[in-house]
């Protein structure tokens, strides 16, 4: 029987991109879509995964025999700060039903999508796969991250006692067209770009809070959904894997504003507010070596402008219907 891929969230950032590697890479190569291979892209307008009854009804649906599940309720540095218990209990929701539905459905396999604020706060670096469960994680988004770690040990659990082919995938900092640009609840680079773009329109300066120091590892959308799919039908262990750049290619908020600044033509610097709260953890660096050994060295990440450059031009193409957080009349 041809495999019924749904993945949810598949209307977001991640979601998009694996719809698109789908479409344009080969029908019948690595990443291209299988002769006979259905894809479906949910997203929250089709079913609120909170609600146990709402995620019946979209599995038997679709019938999938396959899941990648993107769904989550997602957000920034200060939305995280401000709204932990609702991070926590949504994401728990969200994660519990779909697995839930996935065994009771027999899906034959789920990936699910973690995050590296899983991680324990005090932890040696690199991050790797086995240190997820090793302490607390950083308290400015403990709510969040530990509804993604419990996905994990469902897994575990679900293997234990059913035998479900469930295990998960941990990305660095994911972005691409599509993202989130809302200023309120965007990660750090869908943020800065929409800054940007603000600052030249109004002619304002472009202001970055913190100091610019730390270092995040990025990861374009579309290379991630190579990894989605790659994953999907090429990994068969339980235990997490982490789908990043390489721990070398860390790159600072400051290197990253001013590469926006380049990359979007704005005729200043940007100005650095230097409030040391205001910056998050410093760094927290994942290794790919174990992703790596599995895929093979064959598999190329797009450069960092390259992608930077995509991304942008497909946040000033689509502006007005982006989400940037402004209403049209």
């Amino acid at each position: 029987m041809a495999a019924v891929v749904l993945v949810t969230g598949g209307t977001g950032l991640v979601g998009k991109a694996i719809e698109y590697v789908i479409e344009h890479e080969p029908e019948g190569s690595r990443f291209g879509k299988r002769p006979g291979e259905k894809w479906i892209f949910a997203g929250s307008r089709e079913a609120d995964l909170r609600n146990s009854e709402e995620t019946l009804k979209l599995f038997e649906k679709y019938q999938p025999t396959h899941v990648i599940h993107l769904a989550a309720l997602v957000g920034g540095l200060f939305a995280n700060r401000e709204r932990k218990m609702t991070f926590l209990r949504d994401n728990m929701l969200i994660n519990d039903n779909v697995l839930h539905t996935a065994h009771i459905k027999g899906t034959k396999k789920v990936i699910s999508c973690l995050s590296t604020c899983v991680f324990p706060d005090k932890v040696e670096y690199p991050l790797t796969e086995e240190k997820v469960h090793l302490g607390p994680p950083h308290s400015s988004n403990f709510g969040y991250a530990h509804a993604k770690r419990m996905v994990d040990v469902q897994n575990h659990a679900y293997k234990e006692e059913f035998g479900c082919n469930f295990t998960s995938a941990i990305p660095t900092n994911v972005f691409g067209p599509h993202d989130n640009f809302d200023l309120k609840h965007a990660h750090v680079m869908p943020a800065l770009i929409h800054k940007c773009y603000l600052s030249q329109k109004n002619k304002t300066p472009f202001k970055v809070m913190g100091d610019g120091s730390p270092l995040r590892q990025f990861i374009y959308s579309r290379d991630l959904a190579k990894l989605f799919i790659w994953q999907l039908r090429e990994y068969e262990s339980v235990e997490p894997v982490i789908l990043s750049v390489a721990e070398n290619d860390e790159i600072s908020i400051r290197d990253l504003a001013n590469s926006i600044v380049k990359v979007m033509n704005h005729p200043d610097k940007p100005e650095f507010e230097n409030e040391l709260n205001d910056n998050g953890q410093d760094r927290k660096p994942a290794s790919n070596a174990k992703l790596m050994s599995l895929i093979g060295s064959d598999f190329k990440f797009t450069p960092f402008e390259q992608a930077l450059g995509e991304t942008v031009t497909w946040f000033l193409q689509n502006y007005a219907n982006a989400r940037t957080g402004q209403s049209y009349v």
